[in-house]
Formats: structure tokens, sequence, C-alpha cells
């Protein structure tokens, strides 16, 4: 399946220099789909070796001519769609449908920092006296390293990738192991749109020794990691060793407040498409549901209908709706958060295990808990799986209270029609991303990131491109005497 691929070093697809190899698996099938080649220590040098060397060049290059590029590799992406989503599909099992819209996305990200490329603006400050001249440039921040999570193969690569190329930065990538092809794919439209030898190394094969070998080097200057809680606080510490610039998009619980005022059905109709999106293995899904009590028991019943109307199967197959989880860690770790849910007092409304005929690989039924406890570990650990826990509220400050009561910041969402009221409940929610009647938050204009445990630093919009650039002040004195002098 990866035929055409292998590492890119030097705008090559090269085989490890020792010759190894990862097997990628399904997780409808449990069996393996292909193999990569597994970097050995002198692939990682030549990367290094290469992203250093092409990191002068192209960080000189004109920002028109940088944002051709990128525009070019956008079409390049989109044209090849479905051959993408169905290389996605058969390593993620997500839906043929879900995997082709998350090409057009990625796709998105290269349009927007192409344009974004020609728009990284400097400032004038005036100075306190006639003489004097300030103004703050911005420059590359230098090779950078981009390490994406598996559930979304094709977008995450593409926002880190997109944005360093924008910003003249070298990159080097490592997609996930579980589901590299994307992340190959994308490189091949970078080459074919006529990116530079150098400027984009891709290296797979397994994220220890290589993860640590690439951010101890000098040439590294800045890493973009999307992945769990505990491996960005190990990356953040690795960085420090360098004093690196870095961006961290991890973990996060979205709670949702559905206030008294919305419509309970149509709350839940659009929640639980958002939920179950990706088999729920998405950071920003909404996870953790504070209903107001007056209609809480209405939107139990309707979240609990639309999860029993989802088809579990293989993505690849006509009419599924939901695929596996990845592994099958996961999904042991989503049916003890249901068994400990119900022990603790919680009615299972919908699912809550292994669908009837799918023996073979990672699925969960869509599931509903309802009148969950806030003991309940699922309140407290994010589930990321097709699990649902719902809980009434009544009062305005303890539902906040309960909202913000876990580590995690990255997004929060806010059903109501009363401005005042959405603007109150979003200015106190802990995120760094907020939904107010909207649950689809990542959109290549926009910034997307957290708070707290979920990390900092921006990806997408104008903020994204800023993680990638150092400013630059100069102070300049005019000073008498220059060939224009009398």
């Amino acid at each position: 399946m990866y035929d055409a691929y292998g590492l890119l070093i030097e705008g090559e697809w090269r085989t490890a220099e020792n010759g190894g190899r990862q097997e990628v698996f399904s997780p409808v099938t449990e069996t393996a789909v292909g193999s990569v080649p597994a970097a050995a220590e002198a692939d990682i040098d030549a990367a290094l070796q290469a992203a250093d060397r092409a990191f002068g060049p192209w960080s000189k290059t004109a920002a028109w001519d940088r944002a051709a590029v990128l525009r070019k590799a956008a079409d390049r992406i989109r044209e090849r769609n479905g051959e993408i989503a169905r290389l996605m599909s058969t390593e993620t099992g997500k839906p043929l449908a879900e995997a082709a819209a998350e090409v057009n996305a990625a796709a998105d990200q290269f349009e927007w920092y192409g344009e974004e490329a020609k728009r990284v603006y400097g400032q004038l400050i005036p100075g306190r006296n006639a003489e004097e001249r300030l103004s703050v440039s911005y420059q590359p921040v230098g090779p950078s390293l981009s390490l994406s999570a598996w559930n979304f193969p094709a977008l995450l690569p593409a926002r880190k990738i997109a944005a360093a190329l924008a910003a003249g930065c070298s990159v080097i990538a490592r997609p996930a192991s579980e589901a590299p092809g994307s992340c190959l794919a994308i490189g091949q439209a970078l080459i074919d749109a006529g990116l530079p030898a150098g400027a984009l190394s891709i290296l797979t094969g397994p994220a220890v020794p290589m993860v640590g070998q690439l951010i101890a080097s000098p040439v590294i200057r800045k890493v973009s990691l999307t992945g769990s809680v505990p491996v960005g606080k190990e990356i953040l510490r690795q960085c420090a060793e360098g004093i690196k610039k870095v961006t961290l998009e991890l973990g996060g619980h979205a709670p949702v407040i559905v206030h008294a005022d919305f419509d309970p059905l149509a709350a839940a109709e659009k929640l639980a498409a958002t939920k179950f999106r990706n088999c729920g293995q998405v950071c920003i899904s909404p996870s953790r549901f504070y209903v107001h009590r007056s209609i809480c028991a209405a939107f139990e019943e309707r979240f609990a209908a639309y999860a029993k109307s989802l088809v579990v199967g293989d993505g690849l197959r006509e009419g599924v709706t939901t695929g596996p989880l990845i592994r099958r860690r996961a999904l042991d770790g989503a049916l003890r958060l249901i068994e400990n849910a119900v022990e603790e007092g919680a009615r299972l409304v919908a699912g809550g295990g292994r669908p009837n005929g799918l023996n073979n690989g990672h699925f969960l039924e869509p599931t509903v808990l309802a009148g969950v406890p806030d003991k309940a570990l699922i309140m407290s650990q994010e589930p990321f799986a097709p699990v649902a826990p719902i809980a009434a509220f009544e009062d305005f400050d303890d539902v906040v209270a309960r909202a913000n009561a876990t580590p995690f910041g990255l997004a929060s969402y806010v059903f109501t029609h009363d401005s005042a009221l959405a603007a109150e409940t979003a200015d106190a929610l802990e995120a760094g991303m907020v939904g107010i009647n909207e649950t689809l938050l990542a959109t290549a204009e926009a910034p997307f990131g957290g708070t707290k445990e979920s990390g900092f630093g921006r990806e997408g919009g104008s903020l994204g491109i800023l993680d990638y650039l150092t400013p630059k002040y100069i102070r300049h004195r005019l000073v008498p005497g220059g060939i224009h002098a009398v």
C-alpha cells in the first residue's frame, strides 16, 4: 500500500539505511495493511542535514513564490482526494465521507497559509525624537519538527507543515505510526508543486529513539506536537534542554452546557452528530454534557435515538457511519469507563458494548449514559471514544464550576438563545476555544489551541504562523556625518 513512498529526504523517497520496516495495522481487521521504512540513526541525521541546508535558501525565497508552491500543493491534494481518503480509511477505519472531508480540510490549510505567507507584517514604532527609527520585523525561527497524531492523519500534519513552510522554515515531519499514509501523500503533493528538495523531510518508524534524537539536534529550533498530555510533558522537558520554541495541542475533555431556553431536540441532534464523528476520537469532541434539568429528559431521549441509528463497521463500506477505535487498548479503556459509570449510578440508555456480528476489529457501540454523577471516572478522564455522559444541572455557578473541574482546557460548548447568557458562560469557561450554538470549531482561518494542560500556542489562522517566526526589534539612530552631510 505504501509502494510509492518511503522516507522523504532531499526530495526523494528512500528506504531505511539499514532496511528496517514498521508494519501498519488496520483497526478493522487487526491485520497488517502494509509497512513503511523505520528510519535509522543515519536516516535521521540525513534529514537533519537536509533541513539545515534547505532552511537558508527557503527562508530567503520571496513570500509570493512560497505562496505559489503552497497553493499548487493545495490543488494537488484536492485532485487526489479520493486516493488519499481511501488510504486514510484503510489505516484508521473512518468512514470515507469523513476521510474525504478531512483531505479537503488539509488542502485548505495550504491554501490559507499560501496567502498568509504574504501577510507577515512588521511594525514601525514612533521614536522619541526625530533621529530615531524603531521597527520590528519577523524572521523564520529555523528548521522545525512536526509531530502529529493518528486521529486526523492529513489535517494535523497539514496545519504544521503549511504554517512552517509559509513562514520560511524547513520542516521534518514524523506522522503517527498508526496512519502515516496521508502525510506521505501530502509530501508527494508538495514535491509535485515544486517545493525545493530538503525543505520538507518525512520520517517514519518508532517514535523512540527517533524523536529524542531530532529534538536534541541543534538544527531543530521549533517543535509542534499534537498528542496526549503525558507525551506533551515529555516533549516539553526535552525541548527545555535546547530552549526550543514549542507548540503543544494536547488532550481535552470538552464540557457542553445546554441552557433551559434552547430546544433540547435540536441540541441533541447537533451534539450527537459531533460527538460520534470519527468514533469519538476527536480532541475537541464534546465529551461531558451538562443539560438544564427542565429539558434533560428530552435531550437524553433524542441523543440515545441518534446513537442507535448509527451504523458501525468498516469505513470503506457504503452506509457505515461509525468506524472502529484505533487500538484494542482504547476499546478496553472505554469499556472500563462505561462499567465504572454504571457502577456509580449512571443509566445506560444506548449502546454499552461490542456490536453484534463484529468479532474482529476495535468496534464499540455508540454509547449514551444518563444521570452520570461527577464522581464517575468518565467525568474527569477523557474517553476519546463514542461514549457520551449526560448530567443535569440547575444553578449557573455550579455548572460552570463542574465544567472547569478538570485540568484540561481545549474546547467548550454553550447552547442558548440568550446572547447575554451566552457571553457570560463563554467568558467563564476555561478553554482556548468556545462554540456557541456551534460544534465545528476547526477551520483554516481560525486559531486552534488550548489552555491549562491542553497546551499552548496556536495553529491555524493568522496567529498560527507566528509560532514559526521570531520578532526582531531594531532601534536605528540616524547619526550625522553620512554622505549627504554638509
